[in-house]
């Protein structure tokens, strides 16, 4: 494990391009390294490697091709994080209850349902590498995809994320809605307002899946927990057309990404609304990135006429929706947190369940 940590340290203060990541509930991270510092990018998902979009579609997707990886296990006992202290910043507060306030003016006099509006805030991380981050992250946050992100020409990115964008096994394909938000307990009760939030998500995945022609099923809503917090999910499972086809899979998320969960809906016209008022770029925050189109070989059961076992090759993408992430400079990192707003948002409660969310990434930097 240490010689693990220690190439990822190499690769950054080398300044070539990694990316280290975590799937939930597993204990093997993997490391995929690059070479060189050549910016790759995806064109039409038949590509291969550990691919990283941005929010915006009109932006270009880079990818770290698989080509050198690296493996280890990490089954160190999950640590309890910090206690971290909510802090309200009275100018941040005010701007962001204006923006949903905005947001909820625009919903009740347009055919605008929902939109996901978002903030920015800046922290100090003196005494902190991205590997220390990492490793903190890995610890305190085992059921959900935790990665650590480097390209030199793009940036430095870490998160834990617990939604799923897509998942696809050949021929199969997994994907899930989850919204709505609140601080977990033992007894979750939801209000109407998360609930229509997280059925508006459901409806719209179910809607054009169908009109795409695909065969699906979806089930009913849950609760989940993501760290110290509570969402609600429903999980759709279906079929790809012919297996491992790419102009599917391509398909397939053009039609997730961004879903009304970090966008809203309709999708046109909430990501115009988040592009003309939010007041800054997103970038890969509310993005997507995983495993895309990833090669492995199983042991089959069935014999061959040489009475022999053999292997056959499963092609699979892992796909994770941008969220508790924030971004890495020297001495500071952005953290971008957001939520959805619909008719009957409180805006108070809106930006209070942003400083809820800010904490899982607040969690990880030491003092």
């Amino acid at each position: 494990m240490d010689s693990f940590f220690k190439t990822l340290s190499h690769q950054f203060t080398e300044k070539l391009p990694f990316v280290a990541y975590r799937k939930p509930n597993e204990v093997l991270v993997k490391g995929v390294l690059q070479s060189d510092t050549v910016v790759h990018t995806v064109t039409d998902y038949s590509e291969s490697g550990f691919v990283f979009a941005p929010f915006n579609t009109e932006q270009q997707s880079i990818l770290i091709p698989f080509e050198n990886c690296i493996e280890t296990l990490f089954n160190e006992i999950e640590k309890k994080g910090r206690a971290v202290n909510t802090v309200y910043n009275s100018k941040d507060k005010k701007q962001h209850i204006q923006l949903v306030k905005k947001g909820i003016e625009a919903i009740k006099n347009t055919d605008l349902n929902k939109v996901v509006l978002s903030r920015k805030v800046t922290c100090s991380i003196e005494n902190n590498t991205p590997i220390d981050l990492f490793k903190n992250a890995l610890m305190e946050y085992s059921n959900a995809f935790v990665y650590l992100w480097y390209h030199p020409e793009v940036g430095c990115w870490i998160g834990a994320t617990p939604e799923v964008l897509l998942q696809t096994r050949n021929n199969q394909f997994k994907t899930m809605s989850l919204a709505g938000t609140q601080l977990y307990t033992k007894d979750v009760t939801w209000e109407l307002k998360e609930q229509e939030e997280q059925q508006i998500v459901t409806d719209y995945i179910a809607e054009n899946l169908s009109a795409k022609g695909f065969n699906f099923i979806v089930g009913d809503p849950y609760t989940i927990k993501a760290g110290h917090l509570a969402h609600i999910r429903s999980d759709f499972t279906g079929r790809i057309k012919g297996a491992s086809d790419a102009s599917d899979l391509k398909k397939l998320i053009d039609l997730l990404h961004p879903t009304p969960a970090v966008c809203g809906y309709p999708k046109t016209k909430s990501k115009n609304f988040i592009l003309d008022n939010e007041g800054y770029v997103r970038r890969f925050y509310t993005g997507f990135l995983g495993e895309l189109n990833i090669k492995s070989k199983r042991k089959n059961n069935r014999r061959n006429t040489e009475n022999r076992a053999y292997r056959f090759i499963t092609e699979s993408s892992n796909l994770y929706v941008n969220l508790r992430c924030m971004e890495l400079h020297k001495s500071d990192v952005n953290i971008y947190v957001g939520g959805g707003v619909t008719a009957s948002s409180d805006a108070e409660k809106e930006y209070v369940e942003t400083c809820n969310k800010m904490n899982t990434m607040k969690k990880l930097i030491k003092s």
